[in-house]
């Protein structure tokens, strides 16, 4: 059994494509032994634009869950090349050195990264995208896998995987749909 804490990012909570996401993660999750913390950020109390002060009692907060947590799954639509604003936002205060990582200083301002809190532990992000596989690949470079993923996570020494999701259209048919489920399961699955 693994206990997951799970940030949701989507502006709506109750019907979405990202909120299906949510609750076939977390239902699988739960039927495997799992145990789930989820917050959904726009349910939750409003944190603050970053601004360099010291950490609330409700990051700490936070930070204790995920301290206690072996997974964090991340799930998010692609806005402008990012993920959305609100979970941007957390990811500033949450994720943030000197909890979550530390530099170690070799020559005047060079250095490496130091692991935090979270070092091993696993980190997936899902991001959902409009577009198709070849545009998303092709001409936007994977911007949020490069810079959530392969950035920010691999800082706190974290495991990291991300899944996304093509083409998530009002259209899409129930067969896509369907398969995107699946691919939710598998991930429950394989933790």
């Amino acid at each position: 059994m693994r206990r997951i804490f799970v940030v949701y990012g989507h502006h709506n909570v109750d019907k979405s494509f990202n909120q299906e996401i949510r609750d076939t993660f977390c239902s699988e999750a739960k039927k495997l032994g799992h145990e789930i913390d989820l917050i959904n950020l726009h349910k939750e109390k409003p944190i603050p634009f970053y601004n360099g002060s010291k950490p609330s009692e409700q990051i700490l907060d936070y930070r204790k869950r995920l301290e206690q947590s072996d997974v964090l799954f991340m799930i998010s639509p692609c806005y402008n090349l990012r993920a959305t604003a609100i979970l941007e936002n957390w990811i500033d205060h949450v994720l943030a050195p000197k909890w979550f990582f530390s530099f170690k200083k070799l020559i005047g301002n060079w250095g490496y990264p130091l692991a935090g809190a979270m070092k091993g532990k696993t980190a997936i992000m899902s991001m959902s995208y409009g577009g198709n596989f070849f545009s998303i690949e092709t001409w936007f470079q994977n911007i949020p896998f490069r810079r959530i993923k392969a950035g920010v996570l691999k800082l706190g020494g974290m495991k990291t995987s991300y899944i996304r999701f093509y083409e998530v259209l009002p259209g899409m048919s129930q067969k896509k749909f369907e398969r995107h489920m699946n691919k939710v399961k598998n991930l429950v699955r394989k933790l």
